[in-house]
């Protein structure tokens, strides 16, 4: 049988050499010219300002304005103006930025300018403005908005903002408003906060309302535990409260009769300890002027120790006006011995 195989020289000859760029990145490829450069983008810059600086920035430009509503939109707007996208973070770390330093009419009118842009409208934005407005002191204007968003997101509201109103109408002594938002935390099936609990109560306690201020607590116990967070970990923790040591503690002195045999140990337990302390004071007594005489004997022995001392240094300096006069004695004897002697 005959084998046709085609030759090495052949095979060489079809393949033909193409050589690929080493780095392809710039480039795009075209079929009709070939590589062509890729020019950056006219609208892109090199210097990127990050969001803190842009709010720093906003808040700057904000602040030097006076409280006319077209003013400050007119600069909110102008601040805009050449941004492809609304830059929603930045706006919102400018109003974590004036509610930290408690600018409540900034805050207010950045807010609402946003929310007439049609951006930001989440529960924290609604938050946000009414806590302002509350502390505006525009508790008209908060109602109508907690109203329409009651009406509105009756089933999925949050639950801090009927924490946030009851707390402001607690602050007003607005009971019956109070009273009112409790209900409907109620109807809609939502178990209240402890502070919650507790506001309610006290208002009830102010009241006379003590069968209810009972109930309350009665159906809303306080928890006895409570969820931690510790490195990502959910943890359950028992709550350790005061007020139900307290309770306890009444409850236990309640149950004592005045003549009972508990408070005659009481007070039999308060005459022997009062006995005990008469006679520690008595031995503390002896103890400290056993240590007075005893610091007087020692007081006495330095002084006689000194008054010995000094007794026995002017014996010594007689000693030695004596010998110093015996000495002059000597030589005067023997210079008189001595003057025969030379006139020999």
């Amino acid at each position: 049988m005959l084998a046709l195989t085609d030759s090495p020289l052949l095979i060489a000859k079809t393949f033909e050499i193409i050589k690929i760029p080493a780095s392809t990145r710039g480039t795009v490829v075209c079929a009709a010219k070939g590589p062509r450069p890729r020019y950056p983008r006219v609208w892109k810059t090199n210097k990127k300002i990050g969001t803190i600086s842009k709010s720093e920035k906003l808040v700057k430009s904000i602040k030097e304005l006076s409280n006319v509503k077209e003013e400050v939109y007119g600069a909110l707007d102008s601040y805009v103006a050449w941004e492809l996208e609304f830059p929603l973070i930045t706006v919102k770390k400018a109003l974590k930025t004036l509610e930290f330093e408690q600018e409540w009419k900034r805050v207010i009118q950045v807010t609402k300018w946003m929310l007439s842009k049609g951006q930001g409208k989440t529960m924290g934005s609604y938050f946000t403005l009414i806590n302002a407005l509350v502390n505006d002191d525009r508790l008209d204007e908060a109602e109508e908005l907690w109203t329409k968003l009651l009406m509105q997101y009756m089933e999925s509201l949050p639950r801090r903002f009927f924490d946030k109103m009851i707390s402001v109408y607690r602050k007003k002594g607005m009971h019956e408003k109070m009273f009112e938002i409790f209900a409907d935390i109620e109807e809609l099936a939502m178990r209240p906060s402890v502070s919650t609990v507790a506001m309610v109560g006290e208002a009830f306690k102010e009241l006379g309302m003590l069968d209810k201020y009972h109930k309350l607590h009665a159906k809303y116990p306080p928890p006895q535990w409570e969820y931690r967070y510790s490195r990502g970990k959910r943890i359950k923790v028992k709550v350790q409260s005061q007020s139900t040591q307290v309770n306890t503690w009444t409850k236990r002195l309640e149950n004592v009769e005045p003549d009972s045999d508990l408070n005659n140990n009481y007070r039999s337990s308060e005459e022997t300890s009062e006995m005990i302390d008469d006679q520690q004071l008595e031995q503390d007594n002896d103890g400290t002027s056993m240590e007075l005489e005893q610091i007087s004997d020692i007081n006495e022995n330095y002084i006689s120790e000194e008054t010995s001392g000094i007794i026995d240094d002017e014996q010594l300096r007689q000693d030695a006006d004596l010998t110093s006069m015996e000495l002059e004695q000597i030589s005067d004897s023997s210079y008189d011995i001595m003057e025969p002697i030379l006139d020999v």
